[in-house]
């Protein structure tokens, strides 16, 4: 317990140090495992099962919410194939350079040691992103669906490698693994009997470390590509997007201890520190390659850019693969070092880089080509909102709800705006004027301001983070009319009010009024309730002009108690 305690202690010092400097937490974490091993600080045993346990719920996650088609898509699977070959071919270049310039590690290492590290630095850390994509509620956006999408793509690249040079080969009994589509259907009948609460987020725990995770290890395979699949078959369900939330927490807390376990790697030296560092000098030739192939692929340069940029890190994977060279006997095991400290620094550089994704984004896309229109992918094109009055961004409860009274009640041509298109069709389908456009993207408010018609726009995102870059690009766009927007906690409100929202709700406080509401209604009558509601206001009115002490004012009913 005392170990745990150091560690969790350093940790969190650590972590608090990196957001006072406007850095994400995992920063501060990596300096942490780092900090702590440098000290002489022995590794706990459970920290490598915290860490594999915050991977594997991670990757059960994101199957939840895949689509397989989206491995489909031609961006993706191209993409993932180029940007390996052609971070394979940085990697080789700049890395020859190195040993041609002195650096002793690479003195003499043949074509084969250096392609293999190429292969390494060619995947982009599926953790790391998916915070990322956590953080701004853009896994369901364009960009954060094809950014998952070559991630997963090179998961299954990765596997196969570690499968082909493992001394122990995948069993023959993978093949059976195939059982799990029909076995799928009876997780699914269980699942819709669970309830809520703790006991759906055991299930979701048990299915992904169970036959997921367990089945899979069994016969050879990556215990945590297992997690995917079953979240990739059990996606769908109507509570996948319910489980993910309850998930959400635990993952988070259980991912600190992977972030830690890198500074854990190897004993570090001046030449691996070196080297490692190096290395981040190639992760801008290989965001600008990844979003040079996505627009060849007729994707906007928005989407192409920020896809780059997210996938602008090097991955957990890659430490594994040199893990498994290092004991294949491929390349020396101070490589494992220097890939630690690389995956560290791109963890620190991307984090740095992705806090202001959509600034960058929006400069680095003066220097591409513009092309029409109709050229873009059908998805990509912009779309017309020049029949709406009011738009509301973010359909979910609260977005549905606001989109109903203004149109019911103030007959209002509100419309919505969702990017996630699986939500888009459902929405239409249930009679709500949707369209699928991204919020956060400047181009799509500049369509927004040329319309005219738009008087009004509502943020109702689920992440006040979302809800803030939509604030700022819908300013930047010069858009005049009247901005709300709806936050959780004092703070946001805050926040929100000085980047120039007119109105701001507080999620918690206006349920606390609207239950109040609906309370009176059901105890007293409409009717009665709405008199009280009058004549409180103008209490209210009369407590903050001063007394009224015209005839009029003491003729007037006071209902609750008074004379009438």
């Amino acid at each position: 317990m005392v170990t745990a305690a150091i560690f969790l202690a350093v940790t969190v010092a650590a972590g608090l140090g990196a957001v006072l400097l406007r850095l994400p937490p995992l920063v501060g974490f990596l300096v942490a495992g780092f900090a702590l091993h440098a000290a002489g600080v022995a590794e706990p045993n459970y920290l490598e099962t915290v860490a594999d346990l915050g991977v594997t719920l991670l990757l059960f996650g994101i199957g939840l919410k895949l689509d397989v088609k989206t491995l489909l898509r031609k961006d993706v699977w191209l993409t993932t194939v180029a940007h390996l070959l052609v971070s394979v071919a940085i990697a080789i270049g700049f890395l020859g350079l190195l040993g041609v310039i002195g650096f002793s590690m690479l003195a003499g290492e043949g074509l084969g040691v250096l392609a293999l590290l190429g292969l390494a630095l060619s995947f982009s850390s599926t953790v790391f992103v998916v915070k990322v994509l956590d953080g701004r509620s853009d896994q369901s956006a364009l960009y954060g669906r094809i950014a998952i999408g070559v991630l997963v793509m090179q998961d299954l690249i990765a596997v196969v490698f570690l499968s082909v040079s493992s001394d122990h080969p995948p069993s023959p009994w993978a093949f059976g693994l195939v059982l799990l589509i029909p076995g799928a259907w009876v997780l699914r009948r269980v699942w819709s009997k669970v309830g809520h609460g703790e006991l759906q987020a055991l299930f979701g725990v048990a299915v992904a470390l169970g036959p997921g995770y367990a089945l899979f290890d069994a016969v050879g395979l990556k215990g945590d590509l297992g997690a995917l699949v079953l979240g990739m078959l059990l996606a769908g369900h109507p509570a996948a997007t319910e489980l993910s939330r309850n998930l959400f927490t635990l993952k988070e807390l259980l991912l600190v201890g992977f972030f830690v376990s890198i500074g854990f790697s190897g004993q570090l030296t001046w030449q691996a520190a070196g080297i490692g560092l190096l290395m981040l000098l190639m992760l801008p030739f290989q965001a600008v390659a990844t979003a040079v192939l996505l627009r060849l692929t007729r994707l906007r340069k928005r989407t192409a850019i920020l896809t780059g940029l997210v996938l602008t890190n090097y991955s957990e994977f890659g430490l594994i693969v040199v893990a498994v060279g290092a004991q294949a006997g491929m390349l020396h095991d101070e490589w494992l070092v220097v890939l630690a400290v690389a995956v560290a620094g791109s963890f620190v550089l991307s984090s740095a880089v992705n806090t202001r994704g959509n600034e960058f984004a929006i400069r680095l896309a003066k220097r591409f080509p513009s092309r029409p229109n109709e050229w873009l992918h059908p998805e990509e094109q912009l779309i017309d909102v020049s029949g709406a009055e009011v738009l509301v961004l973010g359909m979910g409860r609260v977005g549905r709800g606001a989109v109903r009274q203004l149109c019911d009640d103030y007959g209002m041509a509100a419309m919505g705006v969702e990017h996630d298109p699986a939500r888009v069709i459902t929405l239409r389908n249930e009679g709500f004027t949707v369209v699928q456009a991204d919020a956060t993207d400047i181009e799509f408010w500049g369509r927004v301001r040329s319309a005219g018609a738009v008087r009004l726009a509502i943020l109702a995102m689920p992440f006040h983070a979302a809800n803030l870059i939509a604030l700022s690009q819908l300013r930047a766009s010069g858009f005049d009319g009247t901005v709300a927007a709806v936050a959780r906690y004092d703070d946001d409100v805050a926040e929100l009010e000085r980047h120039g929202a007119d109105a701001v709700f507080h999620l918690y406080g206006t349920a606390g009024l609207a239950l109040a509401d609906e309370a009176a209604e059901a105890a007293l009558g409409y009717a009665a309730a709405e008199r009280m509601r009058d004549a409180q206001a103008r209490r209210n009115a009369h407590r903050d002009q001063g007394p009224d002490l015209s005839p009029e004012s003491a003729a007037e009913p006071v209902v609750g108690g008074g004379p009438l």
